[in-house]
């Protein structure tokens, strides 16, 4: 047994405990003194073992972290992750400003990969072992709420958190409150949050349903979105939580409605932060995103109040340059792919890890036959609802949009059909930014392809001379 003096409790270990007097007791526990220092990485497993809460899960979102599989997620950890990067832990401005959320309103800024969604997933924690009333965490893409579902459900075992994507939400609200729903149409889901705005208006729909409102991804949100939720969140608490980047802001629409936080209801001034530095890619591809897309992603000086563009800093991370394959159809482009992935299949890497994504259904189908032709398991996950589901068990390769991959990130990533984009040359800006979401959904290793010219897939070329 240890003595009393070199023995300290987790419940010692707390924000209100004075700095000092735990640094002092600490010191007073070692009879030894030591000459060296310890480095950051050091310092960071004993972090890991500290505090579980800020312990970053490894694989990507359809990994499967249980325990038959544990064998599995070693050798694809032996194949894209060096011994440092399996004890991973939120970086220390990360964790001091997951633990200094206070109550009201808060904004994040922070570029793609800065760790928003972790610093989310720890204050749902804290908020529910706080707060007695429900807790919503809303999103608009529909596999970025299963994976915040995921996320939340393993730190959650109150179950008081509910994750919805916003319309499904939406959906809930009518149902609960027995609001008649639109007639499906091609603006029914314009038409479900009109019916919610004005069912909460005439007080059919109540305000103040949650404890807490946080909000992932808020810059696909609209501004009466915004102010919808803002009316959901408890006075007595007024805790909401909201991330931004505007540089994935992809809706056109949404991103071109110029707003303050204030004339939607979120009171953030003084409360707003910014998160730079990029931690899930590596340089070489955040600097490939961030070259070809940089004439729209040029960082905007605005009032704390609005709503800044943030441009990433690198995290130092290295690996493979991107590459651009060529072919002479979008056939030709999925068994360009096929082969590439099977070969970093054959490595080591579970299928799980990898994604393909494409700026339209026509060219998922074509690759998705080839695929298929040779025996590689996919799965689409923008096809229905249900294959959007977190499906934590299936070694399959994922298939998707562009638009459906915002919020997710895979190892390994491949795109195809550059040569189609952009769909057309007024929306030149949008499709940029929608590239630049794709690209940077890779974490490891970044293929593209196209088999027809386009003025991306030459921007693409110019940007790898200048390597």
């Amino acid at each position: 047994m240890l003595p009393p003096h070199l023995v300290i409790c987790k419940d010692e270990m707390t924000e209100s405990v004075d700095a000092e007097q735990f640094q002092t007791r600490l010191w007073d526990m070692f009879s030894v003194r030591f000459d060296c220092l310890l480095s950051m990485p050091q310092i960071d497993r004993i972090r890991w073992h500290l505090f579980p809460e800020i312990r970053i899960a490894q694989g990507s979102l359809f990994s499967d972290s249980s325990p038959d599989n544990a064998a599995e997620r070693e050798g694809a950890a032996k194949a894209h992750s060096s011994p440092d990067s399996l004890m991973r832990v939120m970086d220390l401005q990360q964790e001091q400003l997951a633990r200094s959320l206070g109550e009201g309103h808060r904004v994040i800024h922070g570029v793609a990969g800065s760790g928003k969604t972790l610093i989310l997933a720890y204050r749902c924690q804290r908020l529910a072992d706080s707060l007695q009333r429900p807790i919503l965490v809303l999103c608009f893409n529909v596999a970025l709420a299963s994976k915040l579902e995921h996320m939340i459900a393993s730190r959650d075992p109150s179950n008081r958190v509910t994750v919805r994507h916003f319309h499904g939400w939406c959906g809930d609200q009518l149902k609960l409150y027995h609001v008649a729903k639109p007639e499906p149409g091609p603006n029914y889901h314009d038409q479900m949050v009109t019916a919610v705005i004005a069912a909460v208006e005439r007080g059919q729909i109540p305000g103040g349903q949650y404890g807490a409102v946080l909000i992932d991804e808020g810059h696909d949100f609209s501004p009466h979105w915004l102010k919808l939720l803002t009316q959901m969140v408890d006075p007595a608490t007024n805790s909401l939580l909201l991330l931004y980047d505007d540089a994935q802001s992809i809706y056109g629409k949404r991103r071109t409605a110029k707003f303050s936080f204030k004339s939607v209801g979120i009171q953030a001034q003084g409360r707003t932060t910014i998160l730079r530095v990029n931690y899930r890619n590596t340089n070489e591809i955040l600097d490939c995103a961030f070259r070809f897309a940089e004439d729209v992603l040029q960082p905007q000086d605005r009032d704390e109040d609005d709503i800044p563009l943030v441009k990433p800093e690198m995290a130092g991370r290295h690996g493979a340059v991107p590459k651009l394959l060529r072919a002479d159809s979008v056939h030709g482009e999925a068994e360009e792919i096929g082969r590439e992935l099977q070969r970093v299949h054959d490595s080591g890497t579970p299928w799980k890890d990898m994604a393909v994504l494409f700026p339209a259904h026509f060219v998922g189908d074509e690759v998705a036959t080839v695929l298929q032709k040779a025996k590689i398991p996919c799965e689409r996950l923008e096809k229905n609802s249900a294959s959007r589901k977190y499906k934590a068990g299936e070694d399959s390769l994922k298939l998707m949009t562009m638009h459906a991959s915002k919020g997710l990130e895979f190892p390994i990533v491949a795109i195809a059909g550059l040569g189609f984009m952009p769909y057309r040359s007024d929306q030149a800006a949008d499709d940029a930014r929608l590239l630049y979401v794709a690209m940077t959904r890779a974490t490891e290793t970044l293929v593209m392809t196209a088999s027809r010219k386009s003025a991306f897939v030459e921007r693409l070329i110019e940007v790898g001379r200048a390597a």
